[in-house]
């Protein structure tokens, strides 16, 4: 497994970092109310325990999963995209009109889908 960033995410990064400090990490948990998005959070405000996963860094940001995620995930490269919209309630994209996607190389058709 490996965690890579679309340009699009990594300018959002740097949005961030202007505004937060460089010091943010990513936490993809799994799971609903917002816990299948990457949430960014300073790296003071959020505890990374043993069951967490370090699987890279985008942008010099660390980005760790769950592990029971980690698991169902880790035969797959996970792709952090940035899309209009409203982030996770407690990650610090919420509120910039932005918010980070998770995509995987297995989503990504190879040809464009014609309807």
């Amino acid at each position: 497994m490996k965690v890579s960033a679309t340009n699009s995410a990594l300018e959002l990064i740097k949005d961030l970092q202007k505004e937060h400090g460089e010091e943010l990490l990513f936490h993809q948990s799994g799971g609903c109310c917002d816990g299948s998005a990457p949430m960014c959070y300073p790296v003071k405000e959020f505890l990374v325990s043993e069951d967490d996963v370090l699987v890279g860094k985008i942008g010099g940001i660390p980005f760790y999963i769950s592990e029971t995620q980690h698991a169902a995930w880790k035969n797959t490269d996970l792709i952090i995209d940035c899309i209009k919209g409203m982030g996770g309630m407690f990650s610090l994209d919420n509120g910039t009109g932005r918010r980070f996607l998770t995509r995987s190389e297995i989503c990504i058709p190879e040809k464009p889908l014609v309807n």
